[in-house]
């Protein structure tokens, strides 16, 4: 497929699953020969209290969350630092820092992922390979409208904006991120919130 002159390849895989990573990688390096950018932004949602969540429902969120960045970001990383230029974007979220009701395992999968991008860039910026990650706020996307009524309710009424983000306000951090206008940032967390976290 071509869009804009830039031809696209694309792939299903579970991030979760160690081999279907390594079996998506595989037909990456065969088709591109290799990564210079990864953009680790899949993700599941689902509001519960805390009592109802089950112990697969806590390793279901982790495991595509924070597992899936760990197998994604392995897969490529010492490809990276061998040819000493690499960008490594993982999405995280605002509730990392601010929290929310029904929401604990997304929010610790999420505050994993700031970690984790403030470890690795101490691992990768020798190299030139900057690690970072993007907090958006709430985003007008299939992850958002799968959350009960009540809760979006709940959190555009907290949003200053007064209103959810959309996906093409998300992107441009990400392309920031990407290029070398982005080059001076390391191990840091970007988040267009529409004011829901003011740091």
């Amino acid at each position: 497929m071509s869009v804009a002159g830039y031809k696209l390849h694309s792939f299903n895989c579970d991030v979760a699953d160690e081999s279907a990573v390594s079996t998506a990688v595989a037909e990456v390096r065969s088709l591109l020969g290799g990564m210079d950018i990864v953009v680790n932004c899949a993700g599941i949602g689902g509001d519960k209290p805390f009592s109802e969540i089950s112990v697969s429902d806590w390793d279901r969120m982790l495991n595509v969350h924070l597992r899936g960045t760990f197998l994604v970001t392995h897969a490529f990383f010492s490809d990276m630092v061998d040819q000493r230029w690499g960008r490594v974007i993982n999405i995280a979220s605002q509730l990392a820092y601010k929290g929310a009701p029904g929401l604990a395992h997304y929010c610790a999968a999420k505050a994993g992922i700031v970690g984790f991008t403030r470890a690795l860039s101490y691992e990768g910026a020798p190299h030139n390979v900057m690690v970072n990650a993007i907090a958006p706020g709430p985003v007008e996307t299939d992850l958002l409208m799968g959350l009960s009524d009540d809760w979006r309710a709940m959190k555009q009424a907290q949003l200053p904006i007064g209103r959810f983000g959309r996906v093409e306000e998300i992107a441009p951090t990400a392309l920031l991120l990407a290029s070398e206008a982005g080059a001076f940032y390391c191990g840091q967390t970007l988040s267009p919130n529409g004011g829901d976290v003011m740091l």
